[in-house]
């Protein structure tokens, strides 16, 4: 995979999308780092959005451009790169997520085993997304949104995140996971209330 760092950050496509999907698809480094420079830093916060770990998002972001370099030739079409994008980083997140649950259940039993009952810890996989909210805003409110953001269900976050945060259209989000537009719409209305609650109490008792 390239390493974006050596990638000029005024590195651009001036040719439309199925273009790029051509030289993609015919193995052209420079669409692969074009690919890479444009779409890296928002697949990267969508997945440390979902995720606990920034490490864990940053392994988990690399996978989701080596799966679309090998996968290319699969893409339909019927989207666009940036929702396709998505949607792998969707299934490699939960994908990841759900091997460090199985772990921490593994490691769980371990220690009630040699805890004669008594787990050790308790397992909080749920963390927010360092996402750009109002810039205007203060810090102080930023970091409570994000805090607050830790008491959203993880579904309905996910939605939050591609909706307000990516700012995707109903019918992107929809397809990225893989559900009804109406589905979409209950989740972003049910995780926006859930939002507005736990912000109005982390200020409140701030």
């Amino acid at each position: 995979m390239p390493d974006v760092s050596d990638v000029p950050s005024a590195l651009t496509w001036s040719r439309d999308e199925p273009e790029l999907i051509t030289e993609l698809r015919s193995g052209a480094e420079h669409a692969f780092d074009w690919l890479v420079t444009c779409h890296h830093a928002p697949v990267y916060g969508l997945v440390q959005g979902m995720l606990h770990d920034p490490s864990d998002a940053a392994d988990v972001t690399q996978e989701v451009f080596l799966k679309a370099c090998r996968g290319i030739h699969s893409f339909r079409e019927d989207s666009s790169l940036r929702t396709w994008l998505y949607r792998i980083a969707v299934r490699e997140a939960l994908s990841q997520r759900r091997w460090f649950r199985r772990h921490q259940r593994n490691q769980i039993s371990l220690d009630l085993s040699a805890e004669d009952g008594h787990a050790a810890f308790d397992v909080d996989v749920e963390d927010p997304a360092p996402s750009p909210f109002d810039e205007r805003a203060t810090h102080e409110l930023q970091q409570a949104v994000q805090v607050a953001l830790r008491e959203v269900s993880y579904v309905y976050r996910t939605a939050i995140i591609l909706r307000d945060i990516e700012g995707l259209s109903y019918e992107e989000v929809a397809e990225i996971l893989e559900v009804s537009v109406g589905t979409v719409k209950s989740r972003i209305l049910r995780g926006r209330r859930a939002l507005r609650d736990a912000l109005a109490r982390i200020i409140q008792e701030n």
